[in-house]
């Protein structure tokens, strides 16, 4: 079994906090050429796009030098190039720093602000701001929360630590505990613990549960009620996509502003930041798996459609 190489480090700089694309040739390739290679990789990148970065000597090797358009085809060769950064509305709210030390930094994440760089949300994401806002280009995400959902992210600043972070939440070893408005039902009898299982398509936006061995487990609470909306306290043993969201959605309480559940409505305009969706990652607690310190973070965030229904229904 071959022994996976780490990538040297990259040649290109950052922009607006934006790492470069970083490809590395796969072993068993019969392409003659690098540029053979990348054109048929990259083909969502557009006609011409490839040949045009070769051309300009914007695609680079380990050495920071421009490779040539006839370059041999090298297996396990890393090349570099700057990405054409997409024109994005900005996000209009601060991204809230809650703790940072020379290991973590904690966020509070506004509602609408993509954590990390993915498909047309690349600088306008909690990731690209904070290493420009911080000055920690270095700055890593341990784990992500959806676009939607506001509240607490953990980020690593040493990305030799990384790992080790992310370990914290693929053993469940962190304690998060989530806030959601949907409707009161009254007939729903709380607390109780939904266990399904959920699966999501590639391309497919909704998550759906279907038959078979559980995979999601979230536990549901009961926090509030009035005027026929209600609080829920949500603490998720396990991280499958959209889950919370899909687990009030089967119990009859869809989450207020969900554009997925109970049904994929059209798409949001950019720029369109009214009504978000009533979902927030309250509370993170774990030990720290480098210094040994108990931390327990709380978002300061309040869900608008809880304190002011109708303030969140017309917001603009």
């Amino acid at each position: 079994m071959r022994r996976r190489t780490p990538p040297p480090p990259a040649p290109l700089p950052q922009r607006d906090g934006v790492d470069p694309v970083r490809v590395r040739l796969p072993y068993g390739g019969t392409w003659a050429t690098v540029r053979g290679y990348l054109v048929e990789r990259l083909t969502g990148a557009g006609p011409g796009v490839v040949a045009a970065l070769f051309d300009a000597g914007l695609i680079v090797g380990a050495d920071g030098r421009a490779v040539a358009p006839d370059a041999p085809y090298e297996p396990g060769m890393f090349v570099w190039f700057q990405r054409e950064l997409p024109a994005e509305v900005p996000v209009p709210f601060p991204v809230d720093v809650v703790h940072q030390d020379a290991h973590i930094v904690v966020v509070d994440k506004p509602h609408f602000l993509a954590t990390t760089p993915r498909g047309t949300h690349v600088t306008q994401t909690a990731l690209a701001r904070l290493r420009c806002e911080l000055g920690l280009p270095a700055l890593t995400a341990a784990h992500r929360l959806d676009r939607l959902t506001a509240g607490l992210v953990l980020f690593t600043v040493r990305p030799e630590e990384r790992g080790t972070y992310q370990t914290l939440f693929q053993d469940r070893r962190v304690r998060k505990e989530y806030e959601a408005i949907a409707p009161y039902d009254p007939g729903l009898v709380l607390p109780r613990t939904v266990r399904s299982r959920i699966v999501k398509e590639r391309g497919v936006q909704a998550a759906r549960e279907v038959a078979g061995e559980p995979n999601a487990e979230t536990y549901v609470e009961l926090a509030g009620h009035r005027g026929g909306l209600a609080r829920y306290r949500l603490v998720p043993a396990t991280g499958q996509t959209h889950q919370l969201r899909v687990h009030l959605n089967a119990l009859g309480v869809p989450i207020l502003g969900d554009p997925l559940y109970p049904e994929v409505t059209g798409p949001v305009p950019a720029g369109d930041f009214r009504r978000p969706l009533q979902l927030l990652a309250r509370r993170l607690e774990f030990t720290d798996p480098v210094t040994g310190a108990e931390h327990a973070f709380v978002s300061t965030r309040t869900l608008r459609a809880w304190a002011s229904y109708d303030a969140w229904a017309g917001e603009s």
